[in-house]
């Protein structure tokens, strides 16, 4: 199903407001005719109002000084407070950054995506505006990509977690990424980093596998490792964050969890399904064989049901494997 492009004009005629579900931005600023940055900075912004215009300043200030052509795309997604007003005054002091409102909250995943399809520069960064990350260091993640061909993505590993429902949150994590690094055979020192660089042209065709949500960032890391894409981790600190969390422990670690099993799902169905396949097919078969020792001429229900279930399940297995290869990239 395609989707439409959503705008919404406002009084200024030059500029635009996004709908969520948008496949592409409009031309925005003076400079929308000049060549391409190097670098696309897409920034999510939603109630960010007390420091988004000082996380804007460390981004700028740090490419400024890197020497990379860079663009920032601060989308404000449907901010309640003054957070688009905070960040039209940083476009105003920061002739880089271009603001986009959206007329409705989509969700990280959908400014992520939206802004990554509309990205001109060929190197796209993914940030927060919540002071949590390092963003003075994303000079360092687009250099290590700028150097080495051969990496499509780096990923800024947290060495600690200062995130809400800490007690909750590190034990949950460590688990879905053992069940990530299971499925996808590799070492993942970081699954969910909200910051990260990759190549533009590499992740296009994963876009539209984005979520709406947080686990967009889980997303993106499974779909270069299904697709042997090379992930260079660089180990950064983290803050606790400023302002209210948007994080919801529940609903948000059920989508981290489902978006796990998704992406397998998608890429590599054989790792998911075929062992239980197999388990309960090779426990149907003992317990026919204690059935038949015991009872000659009979099998118990159970032994039966646990036989078809194993049976149909490894079918599945390899009908969805058989889809996986048939589909074109």
């Amino acid at each position: 199903m395609t989707m439409g492009v959503g705008k919404a004009m406002l009084a200024d005629p030059e500029q635009t407001v996004l709908l969520p579900g948008s496949l592409a931005l409009p031309p925005l600023g003076e400079n929308a005719d000049a060549p391409p940055p190097r670098v696309t900075i897409v920034l999510p912004c939603y109630n960010e109002e007390a420091h988004v215009k000082l996380e804007v300043a460390r981004i700028c200030d740090a490419m400024d000084a890197s020497g990379y052509s860079y663009e920032v795309l601060a989308v404000d997604d449907a901010s309640t407070d003054s957070t688009l007003d905070v960040l039209r005054e940083a476009e105003a002091a920061y002739p880089n950054v271009k603001v986009v409102p959206f007329l409705r909250n989509g969700g990280a995943g959908t400014v992520r995506r939206i802004g990554s399809q509309a990205a001109r520069g060929d190197i796209v960064v993914w940030t927060d505006a919540d002071m949590t990350y390092p963003n003075e260091r994303i000079p360092e993640l687009v250099r290590l990509l700028d150097e080495n061909p051969a990496i499509d993505q780096v990923v800024g590993a947290r060495t600690t977690e200062e995130g809400t429902y800490k007690l909750l949150r590190v034990p949950a994590k460590w688990f879905i990424r053992k069940v990530a690094e299971w499925l996808i055979d590799q070492r993942i020192p970081d699954l969910n980093s909200g910051l990260r660089a990759f190549r533009r042209e590499v992740a296009q065709p994963y876009l539209r596998l984005l979520p709406t949500g947080f686990s967009c960032v889980t997303t993106i890391t499974l779909a270069f490792l299904s697709n042997q894409h090379d992930i260079q981790y660089l180990p950064i600190e983290y803050a606790r964050r400023s302002g209210r969390s948007k994080f919801r422990f529940v609903a948000d670690g059920y989508r981290y969890i489902l978006q796990v099993l998704r992406m397998v799902m998608y890429f590599n169905p054989i790792k998911a399904l075929m062992p239980l396949a197999l388990w309960l097919l090779a426990i149907g078969v003992v317990k026919a064989v204690v059935d038949v020792a015991v009872h000659p001429v009979r099998l118990a229900t159970n032994t039966v049901l646990i036989f078809l279930t194993g049976l149909i399940i490894g079918s599945l297995a390899l009908l969805a494997d058989l889809i996986v290869r048939s589909r074109p990239d």
